[in-house]
Parts: structure tokens; sequence; C-alpha cells
């Protein structure tokens, strides 16, 4: 990751179906079921539909439980 990103805070993505935009710089974004820092060069699970990010398949598997129950 480029070290312009690695001193600032919260990163707000737009999430696509294969890949996000960064709308503001950041650092990380927030795992929308644990609450933990995602560091953007690790994040790879989120959902489009949600605009949602997870910190892994497990968070993600979690919130598509959620939002089906």
């Amino acid at each position: 990751m480029n070290s312009f990103f690695q001193n600032q805070g919260e990163a707000q993505l737009h999430y696509g179906s294969s890949d996000f935009t960064i709308m503001k710089p950041g650092a990380f974004v927030v795992c929308a079921i644990t609450g933990e820092k995602i560091p953007l060069e690790r994040l790879h699970y989120w959902n489009d539909d949600r605009q949602e990010a997870y910190k892994d398949a497990a968070a993600s598997l979690e919130a598509h439980k959620k939002a089906n129950a």
C-alpha cells in the first residue's frame, strides 16, 4: 500500500460487484459485523447491495444470514 494512506483515518468507499472506488482516502474501513478496522490492502469481502465491508468470509456469511433472517 502506498505510504500516503498509512497515517490516515477511515476511508470512505463505494463498493461495486468486483471492486471498490475510494471516495475519501484513508487507511482502513470498519467491518460491519465485528467493528474491527480493515486495512484497505486486506479488504477482500464486501456487499455492494448493502455497501458494507467485512473482515473475512465468516463475517460476510454472518451478515448474509442476518440480512436473510
